[in-house]
This record gives C-alpha cells, structure tokens and sequence, in this order.
C-alpha cells in the first residue's frame, strides 16, 4: 500500500459513522459503531480510536499510510483548534475533541461542522459536480446548511455560517425552535416542523388522508405529507404550499448574496423528490433576481449517509493544499 488514505468521521447523536477515503475520494472501507453519549459524552474518542486501531490493523493499515483524520461534528465548534464548545446532543462542553483524538489515535485530526463536511463531500464526489459556488440543505429532523464559496467552506468570525435552519423572519410569534428562538425556517421545513404544521391543521381538513394516517398511527410524518400530496390530497398540499414557500424563499435570499452555481437539497425529506424539489424551484424563481436564478442549479443530494465521511475525509486534503 503507498498511496495514502484518510480516515472520515461523521459523528452523529446515535451512530457515529467511519470511513476509509483515498485520495480521489473513493471510500475503500467503511463501518460504523453506536454513538455512547454516557459521561457526558467522555467515552466517545476512546471509542473511535479503538475502532480505528481494530479496523486498520485487521486491513493491513499501518500509522505510516494515514494522512489523519477528518471529523464532521454537531455543534459549535472552534474550527482552527478543533475545540467543541457545545454539542447538546454528545453531552459536550468546552471540549477539546482535536488534541483528546489526537492524543489516543497518534494521527493528525481536523475537526469541522457536519452540515459543512457534508456539503464538501456533496461537492466532490456528488451532486455538487465540483461547483465551487454551492449552498448544500440538509432537510432532516431540523435544518443544516454549509456554502462553499470560490471552493471554500464559509465559517465566518466563529463558525456559525450557513445556519439556514435558523432564519428568523420566517414567521413572526411562530413556534418555538430547539435555539431558544421562535419562528425559525426549522420549525417549518424541517421533517418535524412539517408534521407539526399538517397536524395542527387536521381539526379543520377531516377529510384529509392524512387525518386518517392520524388515526391509524396517532401521528402524521413528513414521509405522509409527500405521498398524500402526490395522491391529489388537498391539505397536504397546502402544507407542501406553505413549507416549499418559506423554504424557497430564505434559499432566494441567501443566493441573492452568495450566488451559487448549485444549490443541493440532502436529508430525509429530500426523498420526496420532485413533488419537493417543483414547488421549490417555482418559489425561488419568484424571489432569487433573475441573473441568480439564471445561474443556480437544484439537485438532490446523491450521496446519502456517505456524503459526511467522504467530506470529511476532504478536510484532510484541503488543508495539505494550503
């Protein structure tokens, strides 16, 4: 073995997902192992460096072949040092995650965002196509962004770039979101945000099929709002109206400043397709200024759980570049 490998960690609040990356951004191993969030999150590291040691030294893999690590981490995080000062749900606080795996696995590590490395590995090896202008969404339990600028992840003055979840004149007095704030695009257009907005609306739609996906299962997902909506139901496409409104309108927004070439829709409710991805090119075309609309493409996320360890594998060259 003489080409060198990287190590790409998505570390998540369940699984924490590994992967062997070559240098093309090829995943020639990948495993993952269950996310021990006991002690505050303490055991963590030790568990990745264990595996780590036990999945390299059954393939071969000596320190020598491993350019380091790259891990994609919820939370809020110092990206130069790789200090997480908090992550609510790893249990962390004011934890120095880059010299704790440093220590325990010998390699180098370079710590991001997860919604960031998701977007790089989105851009290498996946929907992006290599756009160095592209803004990727996350639409999942709540709502992750990361923009790449000139093909550079855009942090800011401390890291908290791309937070499109948490775009707060949505809707005034709205609901309350996870970040003390109320209104947030997250409690709409996040797959949780749209089963609150179908069910506090089925007093009023009995009719619904999804009043009756209520009442066979006492709760209605986002997956029902789609597949209702697709059948011709009229609630469900009035919340599928009022999320893709909200939704495309703070992606106009931000591509209004950005001007990307590519705008990537990843997470769970992105399998809707296109009965998402239609409504939401028309609602963005209504307020992106036409030269940004011109030159922005949508597509959906084609990596799947890849993208964050092939990413993250990513940081590792992104910084032997510079």
């Amino acid at each position: 073995m003489t080409e060198t490998v990287s190590i790409g960690i998505d570390l998540g609040g369940t699984t924490i997902k590994m992967a062997i990356v070559d240098q093309q951004g090829n995943i020639v191993d990948k495993w993952e192992i269950p996310t021990d969030t006991s002690n505050n999150g303490r055991n963590i590291s030790q568990n990745i460096a264990d595996s780590i040691k036990e999945k390299t030294e059954n393939g071969g893999w000596k320190l020598k072949d491993i350019d380091g690590i790259g891990i994609g981490a919820p939370g809020f995080i110092n990206m130069e040092n790789g200090f997480i000062f908090h992550a609510v749900n790893l249990g962390w606080k004011n934890y120095p995650l880059k010299d704790d795996l440093e220590r325990k696995t010998g390699l180098k590590v370079v710590v991001d965002n997860d919604a960031n490395t998701a977007a790089l590995g989105e851009m290498w090896k996946g929907a992006g196509k290599q756009a160095s202008d592209l803004i990727c969404i996350t639409l999942g339990t709540g709502i992750g962004g990361g923009i790449i600028s000139n093909g550079t992840i855009l942090h800011g003055a401390n890291g908290m770039a791309g937070e499109i979840g948490h775009i707060t004149s949505i809707v005034e007095s709205g609901a309350p979101c996870n970040c003390g704030k109320t209104g947030c695009l997250e409690t709409i257009a996040s797959a949780t945000g749209i089963s609150r907005i179908a069910t506090e609306g089925l007093e009023e739609n009995l009719s619904s099929m999804l009043y009756k996906k209520w009442i066979e299962k006492g709760r209605v997902t986002a997956e029902d709002v789609f597949t209702c909506a697709a059948e011709g139901d009229d609630w469900a496409n009035e919340v599928v109206k009022t999320i893709t409104h909200h939704l495309g309108l703070a992606i106009a927004n931000m591509a209004n400043v950005i001007n990307p070439s590519r705008i990537v829709i990843g997470g769970g409710v992105s399998k809707a397709g296109d009965h998402l991805m239609a409504p939401l090119k028309k609602v963005f075309g209504k307020y992106a200024l036409p030269r940004v609309h011109v030159g922005a493409d949508f597509a959906i996320a084609s990596l799947g759980n890849d993208a964050g360890v092939i990413g993250s594998a990513r940081l590792l060259t992104l910084r032997n570049s510079n």
